[in-house]
């Protein structure tokens, strides 16, 4: 079982910059490959970023390539996504999940965290 606990939402203004960081827990835990993922009201979760278990593989979304980094350090089991330049349509829980590969597609992710809320005034 692997466990994932979110941090670093709040509240900020349009051109701000966050950190998310996600603590992963449990076994085998700097083995998979990890991905964010955000839900805005109404509107059903969508991919963000992920990241391979090396770090050296990563994907984003187009809505966020460019203004969001993601990262990890296995050392300290956890996962990072720097957001930069944030817009009011930035808005969302995000979540960070766990997978057995490398994926945009939320099904392929086993495990989740349960959120942490970042909203961007503008």
């Amino acid at each position: 079982q692997v466990q994932l606990v979110e941090s670093g939402g709040g509240l900020v203004q349009a051109g701000d910059s966050l950190r998310l960081s996600c603590l992963v827990s449990g076994r085998t835990r700097s083995t998979y490959p990890m991905g964010w993922f955000r839900q805005a009201p109404g509107k059903e979760r969508e991919f963000v970023a992920a990241i391979n278990w090396s770090g050296t593989t990563t994907n984003y979304a187009d809505s966020v390539k460019g203004r969001f980094t993601i990262s990890r350090d296995n050392a300290k089991n956890t996962i990072y996504l720097q957001m930069n330049s944030l817009k009011a349509e930035d808005t969302a829980v995000y979540y960070c999940a766990a997978g057995m590969t490398l994926s945009t597609i939320r099904t392929q992710y086993n495990y989740w965290g349960q959120g942490t809320q970042v909203n961007v005034s503008s």
